[in-house]
């Protein structure tokens, strides 16, 4: 199977969830992750597999991290984000991931999404996001999510995503986020 590289993590909002003017109010938000460019020195790994969205995403290995399950949601025209998820397993000591980025989009962020006096709101990480030593974190509907904002143009069902995640263990780890249908995972509904 050839090797895929791949460049940015991607995120999805719930736009169910949210009006137009609270997604935009949002975006506007700024970024509290650092957006530099991966250091040269930092480790960056491939994806190996196939990378045919419609197959499905290859499980990644990453230092003592694995990184699987991910996707990002295809987008309606003129939306001003996207969004994405993966799930990531610290078979180790524990990492963090500290920034997200991709050519695909302005700026990616990880945000949570979480209910606030009987309202859902979103709020971005600080800090970088903790994966704890043996644990597991997913980035899923309704939940933690890769948010991409100012996307160069909407994600598509079919196409891919690309995406580069910057851990402080593991370094950079490149991959392409296969895009699925708006309706395709209900779980946040």
């Amino acid at each position: 199977m050839p090797t895929i590289p791949t460049y940015c993590l991607a995120a999805t909002i719930l736009l169910g969830s949210l009006a137009a003017g609270d997604i935009r109010a949002l975006a506007g938000a700024g970024s509290i992750l650092p957006h530099e460019p991966p250091s040269r020195n930092a480790p960056i790994v491939r994806i190996a597999g196939t990378g045919h969205a419609a197959q499905g995403p290859a499980t990644v290995e990453a230092g003592d991290l694995e990184i699987g399950s991910f996707w990002a949601r295809a987008m309606l025209p003129g939306q001003p984000t996207g969004g994405g998820y993966l799930t990531v397993t610290s078979k180790g000591s524990g990492d963090r991931l500290l920034s997200a980025s991709s050519p695909a989009a302005g700026k990616v962020e990880v945000h949570r999404m979480e209910m606030a006096n009987d309202i859902m709101v979103m709020r971005q990480v600080e800090g970088g996001l903790e994966i704890p030593a043996g644990g597991t974190v997913e980035l899923k509907p309704g939940g933690l999510h890769l948010m991409f904002m100012s996307p160069s143009e909407p994600f598509r069902e079919g196409e891919s995503v690309p995406v580069t995640l910057q851990f402080e263990r593991a370094g950079s780890v490149e991959i392409d986020l296969p895009v699925r249908a708006a309706g395709g995972d209900h779980s946040a509904h």
